[in-house]
Parts: structure tokens; C-alpha cells; sequence
């Protein structure tokens, strides 16, 4: 019997060990992650560290992060275990920033310039809460039915949906937002923030100041083949640059988001593994790779934090938004934009629109084109930093429709046949949330 103990110590010992050993490398990035989670959701939208630590944070693996906060001075800080004890401070105008031991907190830092318009129109183009409109053409107890099914009954944490809101020219139809969120809630769009960083390229092309089928601007590539990528070929993600997109180990993605100083420059030095313009390969190195381009239009770096409000975010009133900067004071175009449902939903009308916003045109309507067009080898998942339904990822859709996606399942869907925005956002992708059934019982609501 005692042999027996003794084998069972050692089965439990070797566990240990073992565990410790997979885990300990993956510390600083789970209480990264834990401790930015936790400053933009406090300090951003007002909530509870208990709030988030049960929603935002109840992944497998983050769920091991100690977590506290200082309201005071305005950060927070997650460990593991007491080990690997990482910070995130919050700055006004810039959202947080996980910062590594090296960051000087006292070091003066520039804010983008806002012009925050206070319109008396109704929304979408004003401040003014909209009229309610009723259409004959639709089915009100089937849409209103659809939403709802869209959402966990009490005490529930299946689909995990936080938001929902149906616009059909441009009239709210359908608005639900789950307990503890509301009109007001920021919500962070993760991925839905590429889609936000491509628009600028399609901006400074209507300008005549960036032409995206030229050679890209990155001087390292210029003595090797890599000069021959395009920025039409990192817009599409298909320059054939090595990059592993993987957020369920230590992999370039995340060692981007938890350790880069710079995220700007994550892919620059990566080697070329394929062939521009037919390797398709999602990469958020890429996206902020383009934001690092962004930067290096402008000579100053306040022009660059200016430009991304003045010419977008705060030109269609999207007011409540933030994109996040890195320690380097760039914008992390590739995952840290955080706004309302209603003010990420005008994001969708504005492309619906073709550019439009109010009789002003953005981009040339030619843009909402090109990035709905689909990318070679991407079998018509994806086009210019938006995913596609050309391929039917969708089958009770119209082909036409396509989306700005973010990790756990937010969307922006842009119905150009329909005269149609969805917005959905949650902690769900399609493994848990039925995507293609959610938005079958939307459009079933049409033609009463």
C-alpha cells in the first residue's frame, strides 16, 4: 500500500511539474491580458472589477489572474500565483495601455484632438433619440422574437449576447442589450477595429494622398523580395508574410498584444513564406502594421492621432469611441476600439452608404466595392479587412453580405440588398452562437 502512495505522489508530483512547466511561459501573457481586460473595462465603461472578472475575464487560463485596481492613480495590475505581475494604466483620450518595467509613467504623452458635434438631428447623424417608424413590410412580433432569441434567459451562459441593434434605413427597428449594459455601454470591438484602420487607406486615396496598389512603404523590405508587396496586398492580409494567428498559446498574435512595445513593427521583419497577392493568412501584425504606414503619412505624431477622429470617428459622431495606443503611442488598429452599439453600428451605415454620411463623402463609394470584393485564396471569406458572405459562409443570407468581425462573436453585418445594419455584440463566436439562424430570423421578419 505504501508503494502505492508513494507511485500516486509521484503521478501527482510529475503533474505538477509538468503543469508548471506549460503554464510558467504563459504567465506574462495571462496577466497581460488580465490586466488590460480589467483598466479598459473599469475605466472605460464604468465596471465592477467583479463584473468583468465574471464575464470579459472567465476564460480558461485568465481565470487564474489575481487582479486589483487603483482608482486613484488609474491602472490596474494582474499576477498569477504572485508571479509575473504585469500593469496597465489608463490615460485620458488614449484608453489603457499595458506597459512592461521599462515604461516611463511619467514621461509626457500627446491625446488625439477631439470635435465631438453636438447635433440636434436624430440619430444616426445627430444626438437626438430617434423617432420611433413603423414599416408595413415588417413583422414586428417575428423581429422582436428574433432579437430576444438572440440573448441567455436568466442565469444562462450559452450565447452570451450583450447587444443587439437592427437598422433598416437608418431607422432603429430592434434594440436589446442584456443586463448590466445599456445604450451607453462601451463595448470593446476587438477585431471590428480593422475594418476601422483599412477606412483610413480608402480616406487618403479619395485625398489623393496614398495610392494602395504602389509598393508598400516599409524601408527594411526595399533591398529583398519582400519590396514587391503592396499595401493593396496587406489590406486583403495577402502578402505571404509568416505570421501565426493563434490566441490559445504563445504565438506572434499574442506576443504582439501582451510584450510589444511597438506593435507597429510585430510584422515587419517577419519572412516572406508565400507569394503576394494568392497567400492569404489573417494577421493582426498586419493591421498594425498599416497603422505604423498611417504614422509615417504625417510628419508629427499629433497629426496622426488627429487624423483618425477628425476624418472618421468623430466626423460620422461615432463620440463615444476610443482606439487604444500602445507604449509607443501608436494606434492599435487591430484590436483595441471601443465604442457603444449604436455608435459602432454607424460605422456599418456609413459603408452601407457607400461612404455617404450625411450627403459628405468619405471615400469614394468605389471603396465599399473593393473591400467587399473577395481576396484570391480566401475561397470569399474575406475581402479588404472585412469578411465576406461570397462564399456562403452565411447560406440564409444574401451573398452580398459582409461584416466587421471581433474575437467572442462582435459584428457589424452590412446588408447592402436589404438597406440593412446588425449589430451584435457578445462574449459567443459561432461555435456557441448561431450566427447564420440569428440572422435567418432577422430577415424572416421582412416581407409581412
Amino acid at each position: 500500500m505504501k508503494k502505492v502512495f508513494q507511485f500516486i505522489g509521484l503521478v501527482v508530483l510529475a503533474a505538477v511539474i509538468y503543469y508548471g512547466f506549460e503554464t510558467y511561459p504563459k504567465l506574462d501573457l495571462i496577466s497581460g491580458f488580465s490586466a488590460k481586460s480589467i483598466a479598459s473595462g473599469h475605466f472605460l465603461d464604468n465596471r465592477s472589477i467583479d463584473l468583468i472578472e465574471k464575464t470579459d475575464n472567465d476564460i480558461d487560463m485568465i481565470d487564474l489572474a489575481k487582479n486589483e485596481v487603483d482608482d486613484n492613480k488609474k491602472f490596474a495590475t494582474a499576477s498569477v500565483y504572485g508571479l509575473k505581475k504585469r500593469k496597465a494604466i489608463y490615460r485620458e483620450g488614449l484608453g489603457t495601455t499595458l506597459i512592461n518595467d521599462d515604461f516611463d509613467e511619467a514621461k509626457p504623452y500627446l491625446t488625439p484632438k477631439r470635435n465631438k458635434t453636438n447635433s440636434n438631428l436624430p440619430f444616426p447623424y445627430g444626438n437626438v433619440e430617434p423617432e420611433k417608424f413603423i414599416f408595413d413590410n415588417i413583422d414586428y412580433a417575428k423581429l422582436n422574437a428574433a432579437v430576444a432569441n438572440a440573448f441567455d434567459n436568466k442565469g444562462e451562459k450559452k450565447k452570451r449576447t450583450r447587444s443587439v441593434l437592427v437598422i433598416y434605413k437608418d431607422k432603429i427597428i430592434a434594440e436589446k442589450y442584456d443586463r448590466g449594459f445599456s445604450k451607453n455601454s462601451k463595448i470593446l470591438g476587438w477585431s471590428m477595429t480593422k475594418s476601422l484602420t483599412a477606412t483610413y487607406f480608402g480616406i487618403l486615396q479619395k485625398e489623393g494622398k496614398f495610392n494602395i496598389n504602389k509598393p508598400a512603404p516599409i524601408a527594411e523590405w526595399q533591398n529583398n523580395a519582400r519590396k514587391k508587396i503592396t499595401t493593396n496586398d496587406l489590406l486583403h492580409m495577402n502578402s505571404g508574410l509568416e505570421w501565426d494567428e493563434d490566441y490559445g498559446k504563445i504565438s506572434d498574435a499574442t506576443k504582439m498584444l501582451f510584450l510589444s512595445e511597438d506593435m507597429t513593427k510585430s510584422q515587419i521583419n517577419k519572412k516572406q513564406v508565400g507569394k503576394p497577392n494568392s497567400t492569404w493568412n489573417y494577421s493582426s501584425g498586419t493591421t498594425n502594421l498599416l497603422s505604423g504606414i498611417l504614422r509615417n503619412q504625417f510628419k508629427t505624431h499629433q497629426e496622426y492621432l488627429d487624423f483618425w477622429y477628425a476624418s472618421l470617428i468623430d466626423k460620422i459622431g461615432m463620440d463615444s469611441m476610443i482606439v487604444e495606443s500602445d507604449m509607443a503611442g501608436n494606434f492599435i488598429g487591430s484590436s483595441y476600439g471601443w465604442a457603444t452599439t449604436r455608435d459602432w453600428s454607424k460605422f456599418g451605415l456609413l459603408y452601407l452608404h457607400k461612404g455617404n454620411w450625411n450627403g459628405e463623402q468619405i471615400f469614394d463609394e468605389s471603396w465599399a466595392k473593393y473591400v467587399s470584393t473577395p481576396t484570391n485564396d480566401s475561397e470569399g471569406q474575406y475581402g479588404a479587412h472585412f469578411w465576406l458572405n461570397a462564399g456562403g459562409r452565411y447560406p440564409d443570407s444574401p451573398k452580398d453580405l459582409y461584416s466587421a468581425n471581433g474575437f467572442q462573436g462582435q459584428r457589424i453585418f452590412i446588408f447592402p440588398s436589404n438597406d440593412l445594419v446588425i449589430v451584435r455584440m457578445g462574449l459567443k463566436e459561432e461555435e456557441g452562437f448561431d450566427f447564420n439562424g440569428f440572422l435567418k430570423e432577422v430577415l424572416g421578419s421582412f416581407g409581412k
